[in-house]
């Protein structure tokens, strides 16, 4: 007894159905930052004390922090244990926001977001641990050198608090230049060569935002603005590597088309129907991609005398490849659904 089935298997989500995960993924968010907050409670004086080490240590003997708030001394170590927990949560946040966008990536796309989620979390950390242990130091030794002999230097918890936070946001944003690199490049908005030839502005630019967002000292700014160029470079360098693996991943997606039509070229990846109608090939040959068309019997297809140039194919676009793969994903989908079909219909 035969079973037709009318409708896809598996159906697009509603709006509806993305607000809810949505709404769960927050929950879990939530959860696991008020988790880890609830481990550091009984932590949060010790907790403060390392924070405000890098200032309290170069305060004159017999100096320390002040409250100026009544509530300060209980509030503010609470909060900076909120914020601490919320940044030892950031790769499960992350994680959570890539489980939402992940399903309307393509395949080739997702190989190129996990590394890149990663590595500007790790960006990020770097540039707040960079900020802790050598930009405030320098900065609080130099600093309290500045105030007047009748003025006694007495910061309030409160402000530290806000200025290291402002700090820690400056620096660990300013360190994922290599990643904004990177998608620049990546994404074909400008060329590696071009953004090679555009460094002057984009040291200059560098030092432009260091200046707003470091407090008004020469010295944060510069300590921001030289690691910012630094990681550009390293950016411009990286962003070849990624270029390079984009081709490998075309070429074993190349091979991986090649196998399931049974054809014997290992450098051809086919593209067309089950139906066996004329279709396109992509050749790669020397490390060019190019176009050619071909008939139900995968034999090239003849161009006419009036359309025949000197070069039997010709290199494709950038824009070309990637409507070619997406075409690629597109019907090794469409595939697996047609198969799941034929199952169900055979129970």
């Amino acid at each position: 007894m035969t079973q037709t089935v009318n409708e896809p298997e598996e159906k697009e989500q509603g709006f509806i159905d993305h607000l809810l995960e949505l709404r769960d993924r927050l929950l879990r968010i939530v959860l696991i930052i008020a988790v880890i907050f609830i481990a550091l409670f009984p932590f949060a004086q010790d907790l403060y004390d390392w924070f405000s080490d890098p200032l309290a240590s170069q305060l004159p003997d017999g100096h320390k922090f002040i409250a100026t708030s009544v509530i300060s001394p209980f509030l503010v170590p609470y909060k900076l244990a909120l914020l601490v927990a919320f940044l030892i949560a950031l790769p499960f946040v992350f994680y959570q926001i890539w489980g939402f966008i992940a399903p309307a990536l393509y395949r080739h796309e997702k190989r190129l977001i996990v590394p890149l989620l990663t590595s500007s979390v790790a960006l990020f950390y770097i540039g707040m641990a960079f900020a802790f242990y050598i930009v405030l130091p320098l900065m609080f030794k130099i600093l309290p050198g500045f105030a007047p002999e009748n003025v006694q230097v007495a910061p309030d918890i409160a402000q530290y608090l806000d200025f290291v936070m402002m700090i820690f946001i400056a620096f660990g944003f300013g360190f994922e230049m290599p990643i904004a690199t990177i998608l620049l490049i990546t994404t074909g908005m400008v060329t590696a060569k071009e953004l090679a030839e555009k460094r002057p502005y984009v040291i200059v630019a560098a030092f432009i935002i260091g200046m707003f967002l470091t407090p008004p000292d020469v010295l944060s700014q510069l300590l921001l603005a030289i690691p910012m160029w630094l990681l550009f470079e390293v950016g411009l360098l990286l962003s070849y590597l990624f270029k390079k693996q984009i081709k490998i991943a075309s070429k074993e997606k190349a091979a991986r088309e090649t196998a399931e039509y049974g054809e014997s070229e290992s450098s051809s990846a086919r593209i067309g129907t089950a139906a066996g109608v004329s279709s396109t090939e992509i050749l790669c040959e020397d490390d060019r991609y190019i176009i050619q068309e071909i008939d139900e019997d995968g034999n090239p297809v003849e161009e006419s005398s009036d359309n025949n140039t000197d070069d039997e194919y010709r290199p494709m676009t950038d824009e070309e490849m990637e409507a070619e793969l997406d075409r690629l994903d597109k019907l090794e989908d469409d595939e697996l659904s047609i198969t799941k079909d034929k199952k169900l219909s055979k129970e």
